[in-house]
């Protein structure tokens, strides 16, 4: 019999082949708002953009944007994603452009038996670089991740994750729009504020991400120790974060609730993982 978090895995896997031809049109070839100003600056900060002669491996690659973004900088990339739907859409997404050092594998994260069949293929510390962009409140454990995560970097190789905020995103934090007069001069001020009221324990909870999708995806969300002590158990360290926001040059004014109006909260989590004790 399958456990509750298998089941729930299985829920969020089945919502992704679903939503992937919507998804893909949604993010598109080059990205979406949140891609553009918060994710790829935050990765280029935290990987760098000379990636000659490095391998890489990108975990949930969606439609392949974060992969193609490592291999433009240089990087030898294998994409994976446990999704078929997602992985045949990253795969035409290279289809006239020159990628020769990408190559395409199904691997579902939240299965051990899929890292090993992966590491048996290819071999143990393969990867300078690992990324799983924005797909961590995704899944339903991160157990097998943790485990494999030795397995696959090389000596100072990094592992590095961006996220939906877990305390102004995934929480339920309601948004708030305020309006003030300000004492000094009278003039109307909009106020934005986000109310959490929830936020160490919160079980997984359908939600949208992109208003139209298909089906609803499960959230999995994770307060900041729980995420992060996941990975300290297994010998990682952090050596880098980053809270990246929107600045009032994105505000979305035909959407009053938009997280991009939000510029003082931020909307993703980025950060970057070592194993420092693991040497050559």
């Amino acid at each position: 019999m399958l456990s509750e978090n298998q089941q729930l895995g299985d829920v969020a896997l089945d919502s992704w082949e679903s939503n992937a031809t919507f998804w893909d049109g949604s993010i598109g070839k080059d990205g979406n708002m949140y891609w553009k100003k918060l994710q790829e600056p935050s990765l280029r900060r935290l990987i760098g953009t000379d990636l000659n002669g490095q391998r890489a491996l990108d975990l949930a690659t969606g439609n392949g944007i974060g992969a193609r973004w490592l291999a433009k900088q240089g990087a030898a990339v294998t994409a994976t994603d446990g999704s078929e739907n997602m992985l045949q859409i990253a795969r035409s997404r290279t289809v006239g452009e020159e990628y020769p050092t990408m190559a395409f594998e199904k691997l579902d994260v939240t299965q051990v038996e899929d890292f090993e069949r992966f590491i048996a293929a290819n071999g143990e510390n393969n990867f300078d670089i690992v990324l799983m962009n924005m797909a961590i409140m995704d899944v339903s454990t991160l157990e097998p991740l943790v485990q494999s995560l030795p397995k696959l970097l090389k000596p100072n190789g990094v592992f590095v994750a961006t996220v939906l905020h877990p305390v102004f995103m995934t929480s339920g934090a309601s948004r708030n729009v305020d309006l003030r007069y300000e004492g000094e001069t009278g003039d109307l001020k909009l106020v934005r504020t986000k109310v959490i009221e929830k936020y160490l324990d919160i079980p997984p909870y359908k939600g949208i991400a992109i208003p139209g999708q298909p089906k609803r995806q499960i959230y999995f969300h994770r307060p900041m120790d729980e995420l992060f002590t996941t990975f300290f158990r297994a010998g990682l360290v952090m050596d880098a974060m980053e809270e990246p926001a929107f600045s009032a040059e994105d505000e979305e004014k035909g959407r009053i609730e938009s997280s991009r109006n939000y510029t003082q909260l931020p909307a993703i989590l980025s950060f970057r993982m070592r194993m420092p004790y693991k040497t050559a």
